[in-house]
């Protein structure tokens, strides 16, 4: 099985491999999907419904945007 493998930054970033983005086919603006299970991750493009349905909740979430908030959790 193929591998990648890719370094955290302090800001928690990361670039998604090469033949990573190639095998799942992600382009600049893509959404991916993190599903966790059994101590692992399963990471896939996601698809326009999932995209959709991220977006949606993103509008529940925005009590969370204060200077205070991101003191709080900036550092998850």
């Amino acid at each position: 099985m193929p591998r990648a493998s890719s370094r955290i930054t302090s800001k928690a970033q990361t670039t998604i491999p090469k033949p990573v983005r190639k095998a799942l086919g992600l382009n600049a603006g893509d959404v991916v999907v993190y599903d966790i299970a059994d101590g692992g991750v399963m990471l896939s493009k996601a698809k326009p419904s999932d995209a959709a349905w991220l977006k949606g909740l993103q509008t529940t979430l925005d009590e969370w945007t204060t200077p205070e908030d991101a003191a709080a959790y900036d550092d998850l």
